[in-house]
């Protein structure tokens, strides 16, 4: 941005004109359906007015009266329309070069924020008059996304977050994709993290950085995948205590048992073929292959030459 530009200070004012008088924009990439701008006129003939108005330009370059309109170019038409004689608009008199109109008419499009859904649809069920909630210009696709929000989620606009943009090379991002779809474990979530845990993320980067010598954060963040890879064991943490007892009935993932993610063919041959055995001798259901080796390990332990040791959790 140019200093030309930072300092350039407008000083518009609100004057009365005649909407049939004023000059359109030749292009304007602001557009509306048929049933958009019908609902717009019928909103300025029941207000009588524009509740919001129009940014018009003169300085000298258009006849008094009839400005360029460079924001709200549907509202004027609206206006004619609903048979306003005139309206309020707010006046630009300082001179623009080309540039600086062009920006202000793009940024008026462009710049215009974002509804939070559920916000939204509290605000809209709120309304009980059926023509209000006619005027408030929400379409039958807009309706039927909010009768899918819950009120009670979470609003973008009230967290306090940033977002972070990892950037991979292409030898590492192929890893770095299979990584985060067994993070995913193929469910679609949003991970909402606190401001500490940011700083702890952060300071993990920089130890790895100064560990490996690596400066790229893609590099160092596949060095930190990797020490995970490394040890999947340590997951056990999270469903058994260290006396081996279980602490929830829910499924884990097998890498966590065996420490790796994947097994030799011939063993997995192997076991396959113990596993559909079983199954047709009716010993395990079927697609219950983990109940065998869940009964070889029984086996395991309970047998003669099976020693404990503080590290297996057993007495």
């Amino acid at each position: 941005m140019t200093a030309t530009t930072r300092n350039t200070r407008l000083k518009p004012r609100l004057v009365r004109r005649d909407p049939r008088l004023l000059t359109r924009l030749p292009v304007n990439a602001r557009y509306m359906t048929k049933e958009e701008y019908d609902r717009l006129v019928e909103n300025v003939r029941a207000d009588g007015c524009l509740t919001s108005v129009p940014l018009v330009y003169g300085a000298g370059e258009y006849e008094e009266g009839r400005e360029l309109v460079l924001s709200g170019n549907h509202r004027t038409d609206a206006a004619v329309d609903a048979g306003l004689d005139d309206i309020d608009v707010m006046l630009i008199d300082d001179p623009q070069e080309k540039d600086q109109l062009i920006a202000r008419q793009i940024s008026h499009n462009s710049i215009s924020g974002k509804d939070d859904p559920a916000t939204l649809k509290q605000l809209y069920d709120e309304i009980e008059d059926v023509d209000w909630r006619a005027y408030s210009g929400l379409d039958d696709d807009q309706l039927q996304l909010l009768a899918e929000v819950s009120p009670e989620g979470l609003s973008e606009a009230n967290l306090d977050f940033a977002t972070v943009s990892l950037v991979f090379l292409p030898l590492e991002l192929e890893a770095a994709r299979e990584a985060f779809d067994q993070a995913r474990l193929g469910q679609n979530a949003s991970w909402l993290a606190a401001r500490a845990d940011y700083e702890q993320t952060l300071d993990t980067l920089a130890s790895t950085h100064a560990a490996h010598k690596v400066g790229n954060v893609a590099t160092a963040l596949h060095a930190i995948l990797t020490i995970v890879e490394n040890h999947l064991t340590d997951l056990q943490a999270g469903y058994q205590t260290p006396d081996g007892t279980p602490l929830h009935s829910g499924t884990v993932g097998l890498e966590t048992v065996l420490g790796a993610r994947s097994l030799p063919a011939p063993a997995a041959v192997t076991i396959n073929k113990a596993i559909s055995a079983a199954e047709g001798r009716g010993e395990i259901e079927q697609g219950q292959g983990w109940r065998l080796l869940e009964r070889l390990a029984g086996e395991y332990l309970s047998g003669e030459n099976y020693v404990s040791s503080s590290a297996d959790g057993q007495p």
